[in-house]
């Protein structure tokens, strides 16, 4: 299947931040907002793009080329009609696009699994996604409003006085969709939402509920600033625990925003964290207070940066299973690194041997609850929440750092020894019951 792009008008309303580019290569947080919408549309299984062009059509053919450099096949077509509503450009598409295809527009960022759970729909009528609750940040008085009956349309368009939902610019679509604009056009109305009102009233059209998954349409300035923060928003994981959640993530986007700006991989990213534990070891190794400071500082924002290489890749569509896999192993070296330093400083300093009873155990159970992570997804196909006592790593640098404030090292490595094994205890304990359930988990296959 492939996906049609409409990339044809001038965006008059945000030329004023574009630097004299057309508006759909403005770039967002390290992609274009074309480049958004294709590699969107690619994460949902779509390889094939067709792009009608217009405005400035040959800047944006000379950005994308052929799609080589994403990996994708991108077919071109030029609107000399672009001044005209968006139907004329569809039209252009008519020999190029297929029996059914996906309708995106270039200025619209949008979750990837609206796409994909939209393909997945049966393709005997045209389908159009709408959003029954929007939210507060779309442009109501700019939204095109649709009132529905179930899945079927009543009435669709920006002045519409009663409405249900809101079009969200993603469509999959029929030939039905060409003679519906070649019967709009004859009575002089060349928009989509026409061709839309005349499949509506054909029974040839129904929507689908994106529920709440996130899109917004592209248009001023006021939405440039809130697709960044919506984007930026939409970083926190299922899996991220308080800390990361409450005090990572508002440093770690703020460090991926320059990151972005100086096209930093994400692999970098996770050599500077691990460069940064090995800062952390060498100042507990040093044992007096003011170096134990540091090193939990380091060992703190050690973690933050470990945040940011994922950050970039999901920002820029740049996540892999063998990053994740080098990341991974990278993080098991820094918990390694940072919990030696503080054993050793402290052994060196007090002469303690117990500190490496208690290092043994602190660093076993923090490998092992990485280890009881992953294996669960990989098990079960699914993170493990956990929500009574999240011993992630960034639990565990955020204790590292508060422990060496209170400069009690020994004492924050038997609480790391406490903590991860009862985490990990009871991981052992849910899967093994959940097994027993024959409702529980289901193991793949």
């Amino acid at each position: 299947m492939k996906a049609l792009i409409i990339a044809a008008g001038n965006g008059e309303r945000i030329n004023h931040i574009t630097d004299g580019k057309p508006k759909p290569l403005l770039d967002v947080l390290g992609l274009t907002l074309i480049e958004r919408a294709i590699l969107s549309a690619k994460k949902a299984g779509i390889n094939e793009f067709v792009i009608v062009l217009g405005y400035k059509g040959r800047a944006i053919k000379k950005y994308l080329g052929s799609g080589e450099k994403h990996n994708v096949k991108i077919e071109y077509i030029y609107n000399r009609e672009w001044k005209k509503e968006n139907g004329v450009s569809i039209l252009k598409a008519e020999k190029t696009v297929g029996e059914t295809f996906v309708l995106l527009m270039s200025d619209h960022i949008f979750d990837y699994r609206i796409l994909q759970n939209l393909i997945k729909k049966s393709r005997s009528k045209c389908i159009l996604c709408v959003d029954r609750s929007p939210d507060a940040y779309i442009d109501m008085e700019d939204a095109t409003k649709v009132r529905t009956d179930g899945k079927k349309i009543i009435d669709i368009g920006k002045d519409i006085k009663k409405y249900d939902a809101v079009d969200c610019g993603i469509f999959l679509l029929n030939k039905e969709i060409f003679k519906a604009i070649k019967e709009s056009v004859k009575r002089g109305e060349t928009s989509l939402s026409a061709a839309v009102k005349i499949l509506a009233k054909n029974n040839k059209i129904e929507v689908f509920d994106i529920k709440n998954l996130f899109w917004l349409d592209v248009d001023t300035k006021k939405d440039y600033v809130q697709a960044k923060k919506l984007l930026l928003k939409n970083l926190i994981k299922q899996t991220d625990g308080p800390v990361s959640r409450h005090i990572n993530r508002k440093v770690s986007t703020a460090l991926t925003k320059l990151f972005l700006k100086t096209n930093t991989s994400p692999d970098t990213i996770s050599l500077i964290s691990l460069f940064l534990s090995v800062i952390s070891c060498h100042f507990f190794v040093l044992g007096n207070y003011f170096s134990v400071i540091l090193g939990g500082i380091m060992a703190q924002l050690s973690s933050i940066i470990d945040g940011c290489d994922g950050e970039v890749a999901r920002l820029k569509f740049k996540e892999t299973k063998s990053g994740a896999f080098f990341d991974a192993v990278l993080d098991r070296y820094a918990d390694t690194l940072i919990i030696f330093g503080m054993v050793y400083g402290f052994w060196t300093l007090t002469g303690n041997l117990l500190v490496w009873i208690a290092g043994f155990f602190a660093l076993s159970g923090t490998l092992i609850n990485s280890y009881t992570s992953d294996k669960y997804k990989a098990e079960f196909c699914k993170p493990f929440v956990s929500r009574k006592m999240p011993v992630g790593r960034d639990a565990r640098c955020f204790i590292i750092m508060i422990g060496a404030f209170l400069n009690q090292v020994f004492y924050t490595i038997v609480l790391l020894s406490i903590f991860t094994h009862i985490e990990n205890l009871r991981r052992a304990g849910f899967v093994k019951l959940k097994n027993l359930n024959p409702g529980g988990i289901k193991k793949k296959i």
